[in-house]
């Protein structure tokens, strides 16, 4: 039975659930724009706050678990959306359309993340992941007068759809082996040494997580739903959602003995090879700046597959650092792209031509996308280095020399498509028609809170004690 001390426990979770019932009475009451996107980040910003006071509750909900791992990723949901609905305003301003529905959507998968991330049972993993993938299909497909948007939300869900199989599967062979869903009764049947079917049902949920985190070889959506899906929506896809797939991850790693067999750490070992040298050489020959940062996300889950493959408590805090300055990267990165695009000129402003000069043109908006790119390929004095760093020294501290060589190779291929897009912004500007940011960006809260994203990317990689401090303070807590 629920008990206040289980409420408390969910509060981040009700609040932002509480929220998105407010603003879809709100829109059926009286549409307004300006206010919508207002009581979206207020309930977002309420949720943040209260995630102190969840992480003091004495229980945990049934089916759940509030540790560490759990507060860590839904502090980093909360930020990442809060950032993703500042962008989303400038990007939706004059939209001719609904526009307030996005931010429903926004919410309620941000709901379904951040039951994800503290799912202790397999019922409500699928339940919370299904919760945060079905409005990422409306929101991919938000820009439905464009033939691209659509594109990309049929995509994702036929897709989404063929990776709930696989879970699904997955789950009733481990379910047919031990006759339990929570991970703790999994956890101890699965205590004795793993047989076929517990190994072929722990591979297939790899497979299920594997297609929504974009790991080789399930990768094959991720570029067309990159460049179809309006930015917000994609920035939302490649932050929060992956974010919240890759702590159930790790959570199943830390807790099921079976994913600690040799057979599957070998498995995830030639995933995490393929995904961190097959996203970077597919990265080498995009012209689409979207598509380019698709293909980048997909290296750099290969890289994070590391920290999966070693476990244990150090697996949990490399993890924790490198998805920090990953979230910091990716979310000035697609933002440089939200201010330049806009739904009523087609397709968002992916293509690198748009960026060729904008130094020249948009100065401030040229030194954000250089320093998250130089951040991506993980140049000192950026967040991107302290995350590389710990992943290589993890690979290293636990022997993993294929790894570490892939690492070294894959940062290497990135380094040059990286530096290819940062020479474009400062070479002389194109006779062609250009995209623009508006006279006014820096001044909007979508522009304040980009320019802040590149601040925290230079304080993390200058001084990052603050936050390794306090991944490692979350990942001990049990």
């Amino acid at each position: 039975m629920l008990t206040l001390n289980h409420l408390v426990a969910l509060l981040p979770l009700v609040i932002v659930a509480i929220t998105a019932v407010a603003v879809m009475l709100g829109i059926a009451w009286r549409r307004h724009h300006g206010l919508t996107a207002l009581a979206s980040a207020a309930g977002l910003l309420l949720a943040l706050l209260a995630l102190p006071i969840a992480s003091g509750a004495p229980d945990s909900p049934p089916l759940m678990r509030v540790d560490g791992l759990a507060i860590m990723a839904s502090t980093l949901v909360l930020l990442s959306a809060l950032v993703t609905v500042a962008l989303s305003h400038h990007y939706l301003t004059g939209y001719i359309g609904p526009r307030e529905e996005f931010y429903l959507l926004l919410l309620c998968a941000v709901t379904g993340a951040l039951g994800l991330v503290a799912s202790d049972h397999l019922a409500t993993l699928f339940i919370s992941l299904e919760l945060l993938s079905m409005p990422l299909y409306g929101m991919l497909a938000y820009s439905f007068r464009a033939e691209r948007s659509l594109e990309a939300g049929i995509k994702y869900l036929i897709l989404s759809a063929a990776a709930t199989a696989f879970l699904l599967f997955g789950m009733a062979l481990l379910y047919a082996r031990t006759g339990r869903l929570d991970l703790a009764g999994l956890v101890t049947v699965l205590a004795t040494a793993p047989d076929t079917w517990m190994l072929a049902g722990a591979a297939l949920l790899l497979a299920g997580l594997g297609f929504k985190l974009s790991v080789v070889p399930f990768h094959l959506w991720t570029p067309d739903v990159y460049q179809g899906g309006p930015a917000p929506a994609t920035i939302f896809l490649a932050t929060v959602s992956k974010l919240a797939v890759f702590a159930v991850l790790m959570r199943l790693v830390l807790e099921a003995p079976v994913f600690q067999s040799d057979r599957l750490a070998t498995l995830i070992t030639v995933l995490a090879l393929l995904t961190m040298l097959g996203g970077n050489l597919l990265a080498l020959f995009q012209s689409n700046l979207k598509r380019l940062l698709g293909y980048s996300s997909i290296a750099h889950f290969g890289y994070l597959l590391v920290a999966v493959v070693a476990g244990g408590s150090l697996g949990m805090e490399t993890a924790g650092v490198y998805l920090v300055t990953y979230l910091a990267t990716t979310l000035a990165a697609f933002g440089v792209v939200t201010q330049l695009s806009s739904p009523f000129q087609g397709e968002d402003a992916a293509g690198l031509h748009h960026y060729r000069g904008l130094f020249w043109r948009r100065p401030w908006l040229a030194a954000v996308m250089t320093v998250s790119f130089l951040s991506l390929a993980g140049i000192p004095l950026t967040a991107g280095f302290i995350g590389k760093f710990y992943v290589i020294a993890m690979g290293v501290a636990d022997n993993r020399w294929w790894l570490v060589g892939g690492i070294v190779v894959g940062s290497a291929i990135g380094l040059f498509y990286y530096l290819r897009v940062m020479v474009t912004l400062y070479l002389p500007e194109p006779g062609m028609r250009r995209r623009d940011a508006s006279n006014d960006w820096g001044s909007r809260i979508g522009g304040v809170t980009l320019l802040a994203t590149a601040v925290v990317i230079l304080i993390l990689g200058i001084y990052p004690t603050p936050m390794i401090d306090w991944v490692v303070g979350l990942s001990a807590i049990r």
